[in-house]
Formats: C-alpha cells, sequence, structure tokens
C-alpha cells in the first residue's frame, strides 16, 4: 500500500455571508466550513466517498458527537487552513479532528472533534465497520495525547509558538 497522506489540509476563503455584523465567522459556520473541508479530504485524498456508499450501499456515518474549542476569531474574507485527521476509530465509529489555522499556520483558530457512527440506513441501527475499513483506519490513524478538546487546542498553540521560536 502506498503511503498515505493522514493529515490532509486545504485552504479556504470565509464569507461575509457566514459573518456576523461584526465580520465574524458565525460559531456555528465553523463546522460548516470544517465538515465541508473534511468530505472534500475524505474524497479527494482517500477516495472515499460517504455519499455513494450510502446511495449504493446503504450504509453511512452520521454525527453523534461534535466537541468545539474556539481558539481565536475568524473574520470575513480571511483565507484559512483546515487540516483533518482520524484521531480514533472502533468497530462502530470514527473520530475525526479538524483544525482551523490562519492561512500562514502561526495561529490556532479553532479545533473540532467530531465522531461519526457506522449505519445501516436501510436497517436504521449502527453498524460495524468492515475489515477493508478497518485496515485503512488502522493506517490512517493519528493518535493524540490530550482527551480534553481545551487541552488539545492550547497543545496545538503551544507546539506553533514553539516553531515560531526555534
Amino acid at each position: 500500500m502506498k503511503e498515505l497522506i493522514k493529515e490532509p489540509e486545504s485552504q479556504v476563503l470565509v464569507r461575509f455571508q457566514d459573518c456576523d455584523p461584526y465580520g465574524h465567522l458565525n460559531n456555528s459556520k465553523y463546522l460548516d466550513y470544517m465538515l465541508n473541508v473534511r468530505e472534500d479530504h475524505l474524497i479527494n485524498t482517500y477516495d472515499f466517498n460517504v455519499f455513494k456508499m450510502a446511495k449504493e450501499e446503504g450504509r453511512a456515518w452520521v454525527v453523534g458527537h461534535h466537541e468545539m474549542t474556539y481558539v481565536r476569531p475568524v473574520f470575513v474574507m480571511e483565507k484559512v487552513i483546515v487540516q483533518s485527521r482520524l484521531i480514533d476509530y472502533t468497530e462502530k465509529y470514527v473520530q475525526a479532528e479538524m483544525v482551523m489555522y490562519d492561512l500562514h499556520k502561526t495561529h490556532v483558530k479553532a479545533v473540532l472533534w467530531t465522531k461519526f457512527f457506522h449505519f445501516d440506513i436501510k436497517a436504521q441501527r449502527g453498524k460495524e465497520h468492515s475489515e477493508d475499513h478497518l485496515k485503512l483506519f488502522k493506517n490512517l490513524l493519528v493518535p493524540i495525547g490530550e482527551e480534553k478538546i481545551e487541552k488539545r487546542g492550547r497543545a496545538l498553540t503551544e507546539e506553533l509558538k514553539a516553531v515560531r521560536f526555534q
């Protein structure tokens, strides 16, 4: 198997309609931007199209849990980088982390953890992952040390500071 990109990233432009009257990105829109980028990463980096799979195979992943920490504001027409990675998985779920940075990756803007549960659409119940999926997840896993998202946000911020001052 060829080397997989475990932490793909994409540039996104923050749009006017997604911001409040003060020019800050609305809280709910962070979710939209980060989840859209993760979907793009799955399709473009791993050729893993969850929408096609839902339509053709009757299985999908549904959001079971979101957790986010906001570190710095994001402003209208600001370009940001969103990086995603798989940080945990079991037979029944995957957990992804999406990190939003400023354009130069000198500051963390926000961190999102989302747990997606594997789901049988026809039976309307949870479903275990296939062996192929578990093998892929094992190859993509990027373990992190923090168990609390606030600590993760601080740790990522400290990592960036350390890099800037080397």
